[in-house]
């Protein structure tokens, strides 16, 4: 199962983001020694680095990490003041970074250290939509709409057709109406839904994230019509979620009720 974004997946406890530049060791090419990168930590906990600042958003990181699971500490074997380093648990490397200052480690150190944990906390919401994703299309339960849609394919720049449920903030797809499980979902919360020409289509649905780290998803109806008519079920599957994860939050915080005699 592919998830389009984690941004409500904990709502009460938001992964670190962090972005600066450091200066990360190096041992390869022609020049060793340090170079000074743009390194980004996402809220999804991966660390990925860029040549310049301005490259974020619109190139290919030079390097992307998950950090899950890794070993981040200060190092001093290197006589080098405001060293840190990271084992990844992905890559069998280990990477050294330099920052301006005891403050700027400190911050790097605290954010890398959060996100190397991983967020055990389970939400009511999270379960039943991935109980959902497992179930054939046919059997998800008052589904808020349903049907065909084309999504694009940005690896391709090609439209697939799958068939789609949304249903309480989350839209999944799939193979077929035959299809055994989902082939992906998309947490909705927060995403912005419009209309929107995109390619050779002149009326597409765009699913626009409120942070460039996540993914824009683009889909397609039959005709600009459906298009709207899927457009409104979106907005309004996204708006009855919010106070619906509200009540949810304030019945799980509030003390077990006293035994009257």
């Amino acid at each position: 199962l592919t998830i389009g974004s984690d941004i409500a997946r904990y709502p009460s406890s938001p992964r670190p983001a962090c972005r600066g530049y450091l200066y990360k060791r190096t041992q390869s090419g022609l020049i060793k020694g340090w170079r000074k990168r743009w390194f980004v930590l996402t809220h999804d906990c991966c660390l990925c680095y860029y040549r310049h600042r301005r490259d974020e958003g619109k190139q290919r990181p030079l390097l992307a990490v998950r950090l899950e699971g890794a070993e981040v500490r200060a190092d001093a074997s290197l006589g080098k003041p405001f060293v840190f380093r990271c084992c990844p648990q992905a890559v069998s490397r280990v990477f050294f970074f330099c920052a301006n200052s005891r403050q700027e480690m400190k911050r790097w150190l605290e954010a890398m250290e959060k996100a190397i944990r991983p967020v055990t906390q389970n939400h009511v919401w999270e379960d039943v939509t991935r109980h959902n994703c497992s179930l054939p299309p046919l059997a998800v339960k008052h589904p808020e709409r349903l049907g065909l849609l084309h999504k694009l394919d940005t690896s391709r720049d090609a439209w697939v057709q799958h068939y789609c449920i949304l249903k309480d903030g989350c839209l999944s797809f799939y193979s077929g109406i035959r299809a055994t499980h989902a082939q992906g979902g998309i947490y909705l919360q927060g995403y912005t839904v419009r209309e929107q020409p995109c390619g050779s289509k002149k009326s597409s649905i765009e699913l626009k994230p409120p942070s460039d780290e996540f993914k824009t998803f683009y889909f397609c109806a039959e005709n600009a019509a459906e298009n709207k008519r899927w457009i409104l079920a979106l907005r309004a599957s996204v708006k009855k979620w919010l106070p619906l994860r509200q009540a949810l939050q304030d019945f799980m915080s509030q003390p077990p009720e006293e035994t009257r005699m």
